[in-house]
C-alpha cells in the first residue's frame, strides 16, 4: 500500500506535544535533524485508510505510552495509536550508553576505533527501528527509513518520559 501514492502516504508535518519538554542541545539537535529527515523522505500509512493522506502526526507522552495521533492534512482526524514504551526501554538503554561512548570516542580515539564505535551504534539503531515497525504492524505501515527517523524521536522521547 505505500507504494500507490507516494505523495499520500506520507508525513508533511509533525508536532511535538508539550507533554515532551525540552533536553540537552545534543538531543534537541537529533530531534531536529531527526524530523527534518523525516518529513524530506518518509513513507506513511495508518492501515485500513482509505481516504488518503498526506497525513499530520502529533506525538505526546500519556502515562509512559507514546501516543500517534494521526490526522490528513486538512486536520481531519484519522486514527490514534498508543505505544507502551516498556518494550523499549532495553534497546533505547543500550543505544544512549552507546552513543556516549561514540561521542567520547570522537575526541579521544582513532579513526578505525570510532568506526568501530559507530557500527555498533547504528546496530542497535536498526534494532529499536525493526522494533517500532513491528510494535506499529496492522496500525501504520512505514518502511526502515521511516522506522529509522522514528526510533530517533523515541529515543529523545522515552528519555524525556
Amino acid at each position: 500500500m505505500l507504494e500507490k501514492g507516494r505523495e499520500l502516504s506520507k508525513l508533511v508535518d509533525i508536532e511535538l506535544d508539550e507533554s515532551i519538554g525540552r533536553s540537552t542541545p545534543d538531543v534537541e539537535h537529533e530531534r531536529a535533524v531527526a524530523i527534518f529527515d523525516l518529513l524530506e523522505e518518509n513513507r506513511f500509512q495508518p492501515v485500513g485508510d482509505t481516504g488518503g493522506g498526506p497525513y499530520k502526526l502529533k506525538l505526546s507522552l500519556a502515562e509512559h505510552r507514546l501516543v500517534f495521533d494521526i490526522a490528513r492534512e486538512d486536520g481531519e482526524q484519522v486514527a490514534t495509536h498508543i505505544l507502551s514504551l516498556t518494550p523499549f526501554r532495553r534497546v533505547v538503554k543500550d543505544y544512549f550508553m552507546v552513543c556516549e561512548s561514540y561521542y567520547q570516542a570522537i575526541r579521544t580515539s582513532t579513526p578505525s576505533q570510532i568506526e568501530a564505535i559507530d557500527m555498533g551504534r547504528r546496530g542497535v539503531h536498526n534494532e529499536g527501528s525493526q522494533t517500532l515497525r513491528d510494535r506499529l504492524a496492522g496500525k501504520i505501515e512505514i518502511d526502515f527509513d521511516t522506522a529509522r527517523r522514528l526510533f530517533t524521536l523515541v529515543c529523545v522521547l522515552h528519555w524525556r518520559g
